[in-house]
């Protein structure tokens, strides 16, 4: 069982940039970052693998940034030129051996 915490979630302008971090209690293989607007099913935001191969929706492509810290554990997401659209829960996600696991999410809310 691995346990996703994630953290960096908050309030900003429109053209600004957040951080979002998401930590796993153990190796794995994908690490990724899906969100879900109010009202929309969850979507791909971005994928890393362990071996730092990475996977973008196309929304996102350009302003957004995902990496990995595979000693902690930890992917992050970089998000710069925010847009309102961009607003959503912001889930952490990831895989090893066929299993998903899923962070609790952490708002972002992009004021226009």
């Amino acid at each position: 069982q691995v346990q996703l915490v994630e953290s960096g979630g908050g309030l900003v302008q429109a053209g600004g940039s957040l951080r979002l971090s998401c930590a796993a209690s153990g190796s794995v293989f994908v690490m990724g970052w899906y969100r879900q607007a109010p009202g929309k099913q969850r979507d791909l935001v971005a994928t890393i693998t362990s071996r730092s191969r990475t996977n973008y929706a196309d929304s996102v492509k350009g302003r957004f940034t995902i990496s990995r810290d595979n000693a902690k554990n930890t992917v992050y997401l970089q998000m710069n030129s925010l847009k309102s659209e961009d607003t959503a829960v912001y889930y952490c996600n990831a895989a090893q051996a066929g299993v998903y696991y899923w962070g609790k999410g952490t708002l972002v809310t992009v004021s226009s």
